[in-house]
């Protein structure tokens, strides 16, 4: 299925074969392409890029269709490979898989600030909450390496 290229966010590379690759959802998913483009939020004089993920009902394109900053995608991985890393290291090491007293995991230094992991203790709910998310980590385990080597081996090819 072809992603529209009418709407407000222009696309300027697309995978359009998305829900075959969708994770667990593969051929389920109303989440049709992916694309990098430009920004529906454009300013005359000002282009930002950004990534959509592109939703269809079966339908219509949906409302429900994505849209971020390209470093809001990056961001998202970060925090993503921070967890991960913070699953696979350290939260065995507590009862509750997690510090109770310091639930900060990582400050992570960006634009001379930084991004501060953390448990989320404000969730009323946290203790099973956390022990499910480890549970759909573990049955996700080869989704999520398959994407985490082919993004290690794209990040080498590119110098970093």
């Amino acid at each position: 299925m072809q992603i529209p290229t009418q709407l407000k966010h222009k696309p300027v590379i697309a995978a359009e074969d998305y829900s075959r690759i969708d994770g667990r959802a593969a051929y389920e998913t109303d989440a049709q392409g992916l694309s990098l483009g430009l920004a529906q939020w454009n300013d005359r004089g000002q282009v930002d890029i950004s990534a959509k993920v592109w939703r269809h009902t079966g339908e219509k394109w949906s409302r429900q269709s994505e849209e971020l900053p390209l470093h809001r995608v990056l961001d998202l991985a970060i925090l993503t490979c921070r967890s991960l890393l913070y699953f696979r290291e350290e939260a065995y090491r507590h009862p509750k898989g997690y510090d109770e007293e310091h639930p900060v995991i990582d400050r992570v230094g960006l634009q001379g600030d930084a991004m501060t992991v953390a448990v989320c203790t404000e969730n009323d709910h946290i203790d099973q909450d956390i022990r499910l998310f480890q549970d759909a980590l573990g049955r996700d385990g080869e989704l999520l390496g398959e994407r985490l080597r082919v993004l290690s081996a794209l990040l080498k090819d590119m110098g970093y």
